[in-house]
């Protein structure tokens, strides 16, 4: 098999009665649609074994998260790519072809996404992914079409193939020769984070991670922890550590860490001052978590041997953003 799209599942019925059909649909002579469920409570089992009697299921026995979720699930998987997909997206006819030529094209592509689009304002890019993802050089990330909260209309400004630092969990093409080398996504992340880590690891390692307009899909997002979660807020802030940790050079982690444990601090307090307690706690308990990962995320370090690499926005998003008022990626001095 060439093309294994896995979807990974956990209590997600409706979204596997809406979205589904379009998978199957869209879904090439040489691909395979597998559901993974991450040991869901609901009926969702059920469903799947009277609506799509002939799909491949892989049961795993409990919650495992996003990370070590799809981890388990592809080490079941043979196929030369392994497309991750949310269960919340909408594809389009010939997405999977046009990106697996892409990476047919050049070995070096170790990861790459079509281009994101909300699926309720489908003329606008959708926050997780956009036309492509970015980090400054504090490790905050960003997206063609997509910076903080501001998200962009589609007109066409970003349709390109190029290189990106990141590509979307939601719609994660991966080469299974490198998904293998590099051990897959981080299973301690949980959920969050964990494609951006991965897609640095690549780039570690000297491979390409790219974002192509000439496939795209309708996400709609934040269907498994909502936005205003405690507990999303503490895995953002902990795995966005975490990646900083594993991945920086030498030259630049401690000065990095410091800095970014600075300014987690200053947005703790902005929730304290907006009433959110438990936004509040999750910093810290972010914090605490990462201290406490951090002999673990020494050896961890060791194994990715951080290298120099290209893609990463050479300012800080945060004053660029709210200082100097550049809401788009076109804004963006030095950066285009």
């Amino acid at each position: 098999m060439k093309t294994a799209i896995v979807i990974l599942n956990w209590n997600g019925r409706p979204m596997l009665e809406r979205f589904l059909p379009s998978v199957v649909a869209n879904c090439s002579d040489d691909a395979e649609v597998i559901i993974a469920d991450n040991g869901s409570t609901d009926d969702s089992l059920e469903f799947l074994a009277s609506h799509y009697p002939t799909l491949r299921i892989i049961a795993l026995d409990r919650n495992y998260g996003f990370a070590d979720g799809y981890n388990r699930a592809l080490a079941q998987v043979e196929a030369e790519y392994y497309v991750l997909l949310n269960d919340d997206v909408e594809v389009t006819p010939g997405w999977t072809d046009k990106v697996v030529a892409l990476m047919d094209a050049d070995p070096q592509i170790a990861a790459a996404q079509p281009k994101l689009r909300m699926y309720d304002q489908r003329d606008r890019f959708e926050y997780a992914g956009g036309a492509g993802g970015y980090i400054d050089k504090l490790g905050y990330p960003f997206c063609r079409g997509r910076i903080f909260n501001t998200i962009e209309q589609d007109n066409g400004q970003y349709d390109d193939t190029r290189d990106v630092f990141w590509a979307t969990g939601a719609a994660l093409f991966v080469r299974a020769s490198a998904w293998k080398e590099l051990g897959g996504l981080d299973g301690d992340f949980f959920a969050h984070m964990e494609e951006i880590d991965f897609c640095w690891r690549a780039r570690n390692r000297g491979y390409r991670i790219v974002a192509t307009s000439d496939a795209q899909v309708f996400h709609v997002g934040g269907g498994t922890l909502p936005k205003s979660s405690p507990f999303k807020t503490q895995l953002n802030f902990r795995n966005n550590l975490a990646m900083l940790y594993k991945n920086l050079p030498d030259n630049r982690l401690h000065r990095v860490i410091r800095l970014r444990i600075v300014l987690d601090w200053i947005a703790a307090f902005s929730f304290l001052a907006q009433g959110k307690w438990g936004e509040f706690c999750a910093v810290f308990k972010a914090h605490r978590q990462f201290h406490q990962w951090r002999p673990a995320l020494r050896a961890k370090r060791a194994v990715v041997k951080p290298q120099p690499v290209s893609c990463i926005y050479p300012r800080s998003i945060l004053v660029e953003y709210h200082l100097r008022g550049r809401k788009t990626f076109r804004q963006l001095e030095h950066w285009d």
